[in-house]
């Protein structure tokens, strides 16, 4: 029986185990956060600010959350960087439909930074009138209890709250990959890290304290890397406080996707995570279940063993446990899932291969592209791709 037959079967079994390990610490996260605790400043004034850009599937819906919020004292500022954005016609209708809410537009376009989306945060940031102050993105459905829920989430120790966004309401096969990569893969990851003290930012939604920001040079420092929520988390841990996660978690709603757009937003992320995280990323290639069903079915003959059967039940157990923890967590689970899931594994290594050579990405209408000196450029796209 040679080495590398028993070193595949090593690495099945324990990226197999990590795999149930993630899935367990998730559910158990999901579990304990459907009671959510009073908030220790149950009165304490907050600024929701929610960036918006163009028109997604179900975004008037999510944008008429932000006039559901129970919180006592809160304001509502939506940020826009053209006047001509569709989205910015939907947020006047409701404003209008909704006098008693404080809320503001805000439109203008500062460039702070190769972010477009920090960029566009800025305005709202300098805005905001309380202390408390929460990023919401314009595709997030917040629950009436919204505000509560981050608040409640800030415990002695906290430098910032967030929360992973979970897929809802997908229509067609390719939103359901998208819901696999959304939920029972990058939520998971984020509340087994969250879960042994390794708690990291999701940008959909960031709760931070005026002062504590500000005393670590603004929201301007939180242009230091391309994406906002890395180096939120960067200031964070710098500070020697903990990033702490929301719950239960916020839906999404996604409606219809096509592969480009899915395929895209992936590759952007994983860009931006190899860029920002490059030793937390390398890792990522062993995440998924292709490797291991990969290896248990090389180690399979030495050990006595058919492949296929093999191979068969090894994804059932991989399958089984995100399927178990989707139902746990309330999250989007159908017939469908289980494919896609699968489809999602074996993409994990491509996405992962192209982000290591990748020079450049589109992100809201703009092209963002990085030298090798670490300088970075925006400018105009209206192409959505893989390039």
């Amino acid at each position: 029986m040679s080495a590398a037959a028993h070193a595949a079967l090593a690495f099945a079994l324990v990226a197999t185990l990590v795999h149930l390990s993630s899935a367990a610490l998730a559910a158990l996260r999901c579990r304990r956060s459907r009671t959510v605790p009073p908030p220790r400043e149950r009165d304490a004034g907050i600024t929701l600010i929610r960036t918006i850009r163009d028109i997604g599937p179900h975004e008037e819906e999510t944008l008429r959350s932000s006039f559901m919020l129970t919180h006592p004292e809160h304001e509502v500022l939506f940020c826009a960087a053209s006047e001509s954005d569709p989205a910015v016609r939907i947020v006047r209708r409701l404003m209008e439909a909704h006098p008693r809410v404080q809320a503001s537009l805000l439109i203008g376009d500062d460039r702070i930074s190769a972010n477009p989306k920090l960029n566009n945060m800025l305005k709202g940031w300098q805005a905001a009138r309380h202390a408390w102050i929460v990023f919401a993105d314009s595709n997030l459905m917040l629950p009436p209890d919204y505000l509560e829920r981050v608040l409640a989430a800030w415990t002695p120790g906290t430098g910032l709250v967030c929360a992973p966004p979970v897929g809802s309401r997908p229509t067609g096969f390719w939103a359901e990959v998208e819901c696999a990569f959304l939920n029972s893969y990058q939520a998971r990851w984020q509340y087994a890290a969250d879960s042994i003290g390794l708690g990291f930012a999701q940008g959909k939604t960031m709760l931070f304290r005026r002062e504590l920001l500000e005393s670590h040079g603004g929201i301007a420092a939180l242009a230091s890397e391309l994406a906002e929520d890395a180096a939120a988390t960067k200031l964070v841990r710098d500070a020697g406080l903990r990033v702490r996660l929301a719950g239960p978690s916020f839906f999404q709603p996604l409606g219809h996707r096509t592969a480009g757009h899915v395929l895209a937003r992936q590759l952007r992320w994983a860009q931006l995570r190899r860029l920002t995280f490059p030793g937390w990323f390398a890792l990522e290639l062993l995440t998924g279940s292709a490797l291991p069903l990969l290896a248990a079915a090389a180690a399979a003959p030495a050990f006595g063993v058919p492949p296929v059967p093999t191979v068969i039940g090894l994804a059932a157990l991989w399958l089984g446990a995100e399927a178990l923890l989707a139902r746990i967590g309330g999250w989007h689970l159908s017939w469908r899932s289980p494919a896609a899931w699968l489809l999602r594994d074996l993409l994990i290594p491509l996405i992962w291969l192209r982000a290591w050579t990748a020079k450049a990405y589109q992100w809201g209408g703009h092209r963002i592209a990085w030298q090798q000196d670490g300088s970075t450029s925006m400018t105009a796209e209206s192409a959505v791709g893989l390039r």
